[in-house]
């Protein structure tokens, strides 16, 4: 069975790209986008978790 960790980070306004770039190199693959309660932006991504 696939077993998966998670993490949310902001997505700074003009930095999107860099981020979104950033947590993918490390293997985080992007799940959702939201708008936060604050009126920013949140990123979730996941990966899978290596044995």
């Amino acid at each position: 069975m696939t077993k998966w960790e998670y993490i949310t980070t902001p997505l700074l306004l003009h930095k999107e790209t860099q981020i979104l770039n950033t947590w993918g190199t490390q293997g985080w693959e992007l799940v959702q986008v939201v708008t936060g309660p604050q009126g920013g932006l949140i990123a979730f991504f996941k990966r899978e978790v290596q044995a």
